[in-house]
């Protein structure tokens, strides 16, 4: 329990499913206190999108969830990262609750078009992806800036050990993370003088459905089992298993705290010592 969180308000990305880490983030930061608004692209074709999004009744499910269990004001709104109309529109919603947002959780993020090399990957897929990831985080913070104006406030970034790390058959989410890893460090320099602070978490292997699938595609290539895949991931992570969603929560929680007063810019490793770096 953070107690400077209490009776703030948080905007969580990608937060509409309760298999995801933005659920588990909205989880810890209402148990803090704070006000949660869960953002997600609700109901799209199952065609359009190789995993799962929140519904719009689970959304609405989650907020009623949060209010109920810990007192607070939950919302839940449609948004398309993509699309710089959408998320006006979202805040136009937004708007009609709260007047001001205290932390920004960019977490909403999509993969498109794997597994391909780079030289086979259709440009289209490519293109969406680091649309979503990359541009998707630039897209609300210039929106929600706005509303944060005033107040010492933190946006925390969903980067990846991918962002750092390059991947097979994955590039586009790859150079998209890693673009998200340097737009936290130049959006940290430019809003210092506002009193927000800006740092991303860069999430290992984590319990997800995004995780799920991968370990799905890699046994298609590989000609083995979901099981052996997940199992020789685990061989490479020093503390033998994948994290879980609530252990990426805890840490979004201490860098939306003013328990991390003085770190800005910072894009943090939570992959189980996978990735060590000095």
């Amino acid at each position: 329990m953070y107690e400077d969180l209490k009776g703030k308000t948080a905007l969580v990305s990608g937060a509409g499913k309760r298999s995801g880490i933005g659920y588990a983030i909205s989880r810890k930061l209402a148990s803090c206190g704070m006000n949660i608004i869960i953002a997600d692209l609700g109901d799209i074709p199952a065609e359009e999108q190789p995993i799962k999004t929140g519904t719009e009744n689970e959304m609405a499910d989650i907020a009623d969830e949060l209010s109920k269990t810990w007192g607070i004001d939950a919302m839940a709104v449609n948004v398309d990262v993509s699309s710089s109309e959408s998320i006006r529109g979202m805040l136009d919603e937004v708007e009609t609750r709260h007047d001001h947002i205290d932390v920004l959780c960019n977490n909403a993020g999509a993969s498109f078009g794997v597994p391909n090399a780079v030289h086979t990957y259709d440009e289209g897929a490519w293109m969406k992806t680091i649309d979503v990831n990359l541009h998707g985080v630039f897209r609300m913070t210039q929106a929600v800036m706005p509303m944060m104006m005033g107040e010492p406030g933190t946006i925390i970034n969903t980067a990846s050990r991918a962002g750092k790390v390059p991947p097979l058959f994955n590039g586009a989410y790859a150079v998209a993370k890693a673009g998200v890893i340097m737009l936290t460090k130049v959006m940290a320099k430019e809003l210092a003088g506002l009193k927000i602070r800006v740092n991303a978490i860069c999430p290992g292997q984590v319990e997800t459905d995004l995780e799920n699938w991968r370990f799905g595609l890699e046994a298609q290539f590989f000609n083995t089992t979901i099981e052996d895949r997940r199992q020789k991931m685990c061989e490479e992570i020093p503390v033998g298993r994948i994290g879980s969603p609530a252990e990426v929560a805890r840490l979004v929680a201490f860098l939306a705290s003013n328990q991390s007063s003085y770190m800005t810019g910072q894009a943090i490793n939570i992959t189980g010592g996978q990735l060590m770096e000095l």
